[in-house]
């Protein structure tokens, strides 16, 4: 394949992906839209409720510059440098405020542990600290990264990134995020397997709110896992097609899988026979305890 034909190929694939990024984006966007009216809009707003606006139409705009980025529309170099490093910083910014949100979860599920929640902040801020110390070191230097743009034709060109490093320094930054991330992940396997137990013995089913947000802890911790893998792999020497769908990966996942958890659970309490069916999730005590025999409000939220 000539360089012409190779430019044209890279080309045409970074279009595709950009075009399936916009469209699952969009999709996504209007599938969970009348839920979003119902939960969001109509309600009174609680904390929560800002970190959804901020995931949702955060990760919204993220998704879209990420698409935009690179060939689709004619950007040029020194415009399509800022947006690069706006996105991969936008990224972190946006996993932060994921493991805000599985901390608060993890914190509501232990009754609201001091404790608990004292020990997964302290883990926490040398997780920010690394995002921070790897944006500037991997994806902030021209020394690491640089952009240039690929003339095909006078009417056509695109720009294209290239890593002057190896993949190794990023692999070995993921590793304490991947460590975290499984950290938050045995803390609610090991809440649900307790729920589980206690329910069962009382014969009841298990409460909703537990699965739910046991769930998308495992859910995301794969996302996570999948996503810092893709962003390391991202240094090394890969095909054209395999680099395109680690960016359709990146650009999407994270960005549907997190508003989700939140309306999930808003939903599920919305469709779950508690006593005050008003009250918004995070201010919810007591789920994981099974009920006192004498009490009728089973699954209550006070």
């Amino acid at each position: 394949m000539s360089g012409l034909e190779e430019s044209l190929y890279a080309l045409d694939w970074n279009n595709n992906i950009s075009v399936a990024i916009i469209t699952l984006i969009s999709y996504e966007y209007l599938l969970q839209f009348e839920k979003e009216v119902t939960f969001v809009w109509e309600r009174q707003w609680s904390a929560m409720t800002y970190l959804y606006l901020v995931v949702r139409y955060f990760g919204i705009l993220i998704a879209m510059v990420c698409a935009c980025w690179g060939g689709l529309f004619y950007i040029p170099e020194a415009v399509s440098y800022g947006m690069f490093l706006f996105f991969q910083w936008s990224f972190s910014v946006y996993f932060c405020l994921a493991e805000v949100i599985l901390i608060w979860r993890l914190y509501a599920l232990y009754n609201q542990s001091k404790p608990i929640l004292y020990v997964l902040l302290g883990l926490f801020l040398p997780v920010v600290a690394l995002y921070i110390a790897v944006d500037i070191f991997l994806w902030s230097r021209p020394s690491a990264i640089s952009m240039q743009e690929i003339i095909i034709t006078p009417n056509i060109k695109y720009c294209t990134a290239f890593y002057h490093i190896g993949p190794m320094p990023a692999i070995y930054a993921s590793l304490p995020v991947i460590c975290y991330d499984i950290f938050l992940v045995i803390l609610a396997i090991t809440i649900l397997r307790k729920h589980l137990k206690e329910w069962k013995e009382l014969n009841l089913r298990p409460n909703a709110y537990v699965v739910v947000i046991v769930r998308y802890h495992v859910i995301y911790f794969v996302l996570n896992l999948a996503t810092q893998i893709f962003m390391a792999i991202l240094w090394a020497n890969l095909p054209m097609v395999v680099m395109n769908l680690v960016q359709l990966f990146n650009g999407t996942a994270p960005f549907i899988i997190l508003p989700r958890l939140i309306i999930s659970i808003w939903n599920t309490h919305a469709n779950n026979n508690c006593v005050h069916a008003s009250t918004i999730f995070e201010d919810c005590i007591c789920w994981t305890q099974p009920p006192i025999l004498e009490q009728h409000e089973m699954d209550s939220c006070v």
